[in-house]
């Protein structure tokens, strides 16, 4: 039996500013936005080729909006995720390496694959990893 890892909630102060950022800025594609009642609204998100999506609302959590970190996404080249990132407007880091030591900036002819990460926040702080892994195993 296979257990999917489908939908994570991320929690939220302003559901519109959330979804334009994550529409807009991210480039997730917006699956749906369902208004159900005055206190309850689901939108769900899609990053590009990803298998699982994300949800923000109204009246469907309870955390505190901005206390989701380690969110990760994955893909094929840091550099190109950066600048794309960059040119939509969101802060991002510069590549880090992330090794045995811990993390360093990244330098010409690194080879990053597993090891380079970028890192952003929504606007409410959650936090985002981005790693490059070009070819699995």
């Amino acid at each position: 039996m296979n257990w999917t890892l489908e939908v994570v909630v991320v929690p939220v102060s302003d559901v519109d500013r959330a979804k334009a950022f994550y529409a807009e800025q991210v480039g997730f594609n917006v699956d749906h936005d369902t208004k159900i009642s005055d206190e309850l609204r689901v939108v769900q998100l899609t990053p590009p080729g990803s298998g699982c999506s994300i949800v923000v609302g109204n009246g469907i959590g309870e955390m505190p909006p901005g206390s989701l970190k380690g969110l990760q996404l994955v893909v094929s080249d840091i550099h190109a995720a950066r600048a794309q990132l960059l040119e939509r407007g969101v802060e991002v880091s510069e590549v880090q390496v992330i090794g045995p030591d811990g993390s360093r900036p990244a330098r010409e002819g690194d080879a990053l694959d597993n090891v380079g990460f970028i890192f952003f926040s929504d606007p409410d702080g959650n936090g985002w990893a981005v790693q490059q892994i070009s070819a699995r195993g």
